[in-house]
């Protein structure tokens, strides 16, 4: 069916204006969009200006050479791609094609598992889901699904959001260590004389206080510690304990090239931080789509068995 001439016709309706302002937005200019959408520079500015007028608001900014949005811009664009999305879902339910992933996922990933380990997983995601693009975000922040429109997040460490699903996918084991000049004429298995030592922290998961769990009893250990670094970023306090300036508790996984060519030492080996939880979480809907669906069957099947996760203790709930 040929489309219909705007001028004579009148304007289109609501989503084609959204899908015409997404696509403005991922192209970067009218013309580009234009194209994309296949129809007329000035249709798209049309469409635009019509937009806004149904809004009462401004999304772009225009100048001789580029567009930028405003700020209402971006919420729009971001809202717009939920819409979207959601009436591409419906229709493909009526049309009997929900069970094959298609579209965009937006993960947040941690960023030194993102950009190792879990690319593994993201590999054989892609390889299975060929109609799926993926944006793939590292960040160790917690975000804020609906306004970033993120799809899911893997998150290592606790989740206390009552507004997300949380679902426990593996843990990942901490160990003690330092560089052997820390170390000098301390025994190792000694854990109060690693008490004395000084310290780095890892202010995301401890502080000024450490705990230590016996391998063999479970008994616990506690005493307080005054940093000399505290850092939110694992890359930093590995470096800086491989450089002697500290003891640190760390993912065992981070360290073990370290360990294997002796720039570091796990320091009392019997003894060990509670493991990070790992969870994979995504905000609660009445329904997910099939790509969405996929990725959370394929994490909940991999992760455990990945490089520096280990399986749960409990029994993992199901998300079915």
């Amino acid at each position: 069916m040929n489309r219909m001439d705007e001028s004579r016709f009148g304007s289109p309706d609501r989503l084609e204006l959204l899908q015409t302002f997404m696509r403005i937005v991922e192209t970067g200019s009218l013309s580009a969009a234009a194209q994309r959408v296949g129809v007329s520079q000035p249709t798209v500015s049309r469409r635009l200006k019509a937009l806004e007028s149904l809004l009462g608001l401004r999304l772009v900014q225009r100048s001789t050479h580029r567009l930028s949005l405003t700020d209402d811009g971006e919420r729009c664009f971001r809202h717009a791609q939920g819409v979207c999305e959601r009436w591409a879902s419906m229709a493909q339910d009526l049309q009997g094609l929900t069970e094959t992933p298609r579209g965009r996922l937006r993960v947040l990933v941690p960023h030194a598992f993102g950009q190792d380990q879990l690319l593994e997983l993201l590999e054989f995601y892609l390889r299975e889901c060929p109609e799926v693009s993926v944006e793939w975000l590292l960040h160790d922040r917690y975000p804020d699904f609906i306004a970033e429109g993120i799809d899911c997040a893997i998150r290592v460490g606790k989740v206390e959001d009552p507004a997300v699903v949380a679902v426990p996918v593996a843990e990942v084991p901490r160990i003690v260590v330092a560089a052997p000049a820390v170390i000098a004429g301390i025994e190792i298995d000694d854990i109060e004389a690693v008490a004395t030592l000084p310290w780095l922290a890892l202010r995301t998961f401890y502080r000024d206080r450490v705990s230590l769990i016996h391998a063999g009893d479970g008994r616990e250990h506690h005493f307080a510690i005054a940093p000399r670094v505290s850092s939110d970023n694992l890359a930093a306090i590995r470096q800086l304990a491989v450089s002697g300036f500290g003891v640190a508790i760390v993912s065992a996984w981070r360290v073990a090239e370290d360990l294997e060519a002796g720039r570091l030492v796990q320091l009392v080996p019997s003894w060990c931080a509670s493991p990070l939880p790992v969870y994979l979480v995504y905000p609660y809907a009445d329904d997910y789509p099939p790509r969405l669906r996929r990725f959370i069957d394929l994490v909940r099947a991999q992760a455990p068995g990945m490089s520096g996760m280990t399986m749960r203790r409990e029994t993992l709930p199901s998300t079915r």
